[in-house]
């Protein structure tokens, strides 16, 4: 007899076409059978070992997040509530460039500086990996929910090249070749890059070019935080889809939105950019999250001059008056390629987490707040809290617009990405709440899609992107990666203020058919393993 039956769900099955009501059966980690409404009359329904009443529930594919930075939490907790409560069963980690894997000691030590903010310094953790294949199996020890991994081009240039902002020579360049194609054979399923960050931002786009016609080879995509989301957002997004296009690789856009106030109102042109391409035949996805503001860290606002050599050379420019108030002018006046070339606006940036309990109080207060509360201009208190806390400090950037927030994830191409950081006492919410905010607010609330059209942005596109051939879906013989939810509850409990909060309305999710929320209730189980490259 088989293990379980969801008896009487609503099946959205990812596809995007209407639910219907059915019974499915799992059994070994995947979908058995799928017995519908119209073919149970007249005949034995389906029996297993245990049998789930979903009356009332709504039975979709579990929800894939495009974009997470859950590195090392997936390894410092097992709970991992911040996702799996969301039903959450797979996210792309190695995101922006810079990641744990492919390192060396060396590489390895300045990177568990550079995100602090994202990950924290890892005290916790034995990193006792220095190749991607080697993080893999780390995962495969057990972790909440299942992962996948982009090879970070910043790191990989740090390995080869180092920090310093010059062309890679023809030998380097050979290397990070080597690197990546190494990632990719030991099962990355692409290359991400974070292009306002130091030192992926020191690569031209020849050498990007050059790095994305190996990921190519293997049937990977590229994803890039790409060099602009302010004054030049539509020539980076074009400079991309060039860059690929030249390369023959698949393009996936990291966090597509439009901010700052250059870009209100801009979506449409965005999209008409991308619509002109996948036309002409580029393979072109991206991924929102549907929220507002941003999140980064505040050392990322740093013009990029400022931060060439590593976070040891970015503290000791910090603490210099002269080249302090260089990097001021830069920011306040000139507009820097870390703040996207757009002047920064103090009171648009809010600090949501810092690593020195000695400076907790700023947390929850922009900037501009914390400044007058000290009566110093706000250079020096950004200043103060970057060399104190080491470049610790990570931000909630107040800069989207609802607008196109609402216009970009209707489009075709659109996949949901939290761009989730679970490191600091105020993160956004995001991290915890964006499936479920999707599923209510976006859906249930507002009608910006449709519950059949949300839920393939959430599961199939994505596993597409993924190149997964049993995920993504409700169909026998598929993955039990699946999410009940209550379409008439499901929100997201995280908010600005609470941004812990766990979601309501989502009470069981199963990842490869055992349940890691039960009773919307975290249970024991770790059956999430590294989800490896599907060769081409």
């Amino acid at each position: 007899m088989e293990e379980l039956v969801i008896r009487d769900a609503d099946v959205v099955d990812g596809s995007g076409a209407p639910s219907y009501r059915a019974d499915v059966v799992v059994d070994g980690g995947r979908i058995v059978s799928i017995v519908q409404e119209a073919a149970q009359a007249g005949c034995q329904r389906p029996r297993a070992r245990r049998e789930l009443d979903a009356e009332g529930l709504v039975l979709a594919p579990g929800f894939i997040d495009m974009h997470a930075h859950s590195d090392l939490a997936l390894l410092r907790d097992p709970d991992h509530s911040a996702k799996a409560a969301q039903g959450v069963t797979l996210e792309v980690i190695g995101q922006d460039g810079l990641s744990y894997a492919p390192v060396d000691d060396r590489t390895l030590d300045a990177v568990r500086h550079a995100i602090t903010g994202w990950n924290g310094y890892g005290d916790d953790i034995d990193f006792d990996w220095r190749s991607v294949g080697e993080y893999l199996d780390r995962l495969d020890g057990g972790i909440a929910v299942n992962a996948a991994y982009l090879i970070p081009q910043g790191t990989v240039r740090a390995l080869a090249v180092g920090w310093e902002d010059r062309p890679a020579t023809p030998a380097e360049l050979d290397r990070m070749r080597q690197l990546v194609a190494e990632g990719m054979e030991q099962g990355a399923v692409g290359m991400s890059s974070g292009l306002t960050y130091t030192p992926g931002m020191y690569a031209e786009d020849a050498e990007l070019t050059e790095l994305c016609r190996v990921v190519a080879r293997y049937g990977g995509y590229y994803c890039p935080h790409h060099r602009s989301y302010g004054a030049g957002a539509l020539a980076a997004y074009a400079e991309m889809v060039e860059l690929t296009g030249a390369a023959g690789c698949a393009l996936h856009l990291a966090h597509a939105t439009m901010n700052f106030g250059v870009n209100k109102g801009r979506a449409a042109e965005l999209l008409a950019l991308l619509d002109d391409a996948i036309a002409g035949g580029a393979d072109i996805s991206l991924d929102t999250y549907p929220y507002t503001p941003g999140c980064t860290t505040l050392a990322a606002l740093l013009p990029g001059w400022a931060s060439e050599g590593g976070p040891e050379a970015i503290l000791g420019r910090l603490t210099d008056e002269a080249t302090a108030e260089r990097i001021r002018h830069h920011l306040e006046v000139v507009g820097s390629d870390g703040c996207h070339g757009v002047p920064v606006e103090w009171d648009t940036v809010e600090i949501s987490g810092v690593t020195a309990p000695a400076l907790a109080d700023h947390v929850g207060r922009t900037v501009l707040e914390s400044a007058r509360r000290r009566g110093e201009p706000p250079w020096t208190t950004a200043r103060r809290l970057l060399v104190e806390d080491r470049l610790g400090p990570t931000i909630l950037q107040h800069v989207g617009h609802e607008e196109n927030v609402r216009a970009i994830m209707r489009h075709g191409a659109h996949t949901g990405g939290s761009d989730g950081i679970l490191r600091g006492a105020k993160p956004h919410p995001r991290a915890y709440g964006t499936f479920p905010h999707y599923l209510g607010h976006y859906v249930r609330e507002l009608g910006v899609l449709s519950l059949e059209e949300c839920v393939a942005h959430l599961t199939s596109r994505p596993a597409a992107r993924l190149r997964l051939p049993d995920r993504g879906l409700v169909r026998e013989g598929y993955r039990a990666d699946l999410v009940l939810f209550d379409p008439r509850t499901v929100a997201a409990g995280s908010t600005f203020e609470r941004p812990r909060a766990l979601p309501t309305g989502v009470p069981y999710v199963l990842v490869d058919g055992r349940f890691v929320i039960e009773d919307a209730h975290r249970t024991d189980a770790l059956p999430g393993r590294s989800v490896r490259r599907t060769p081409a």
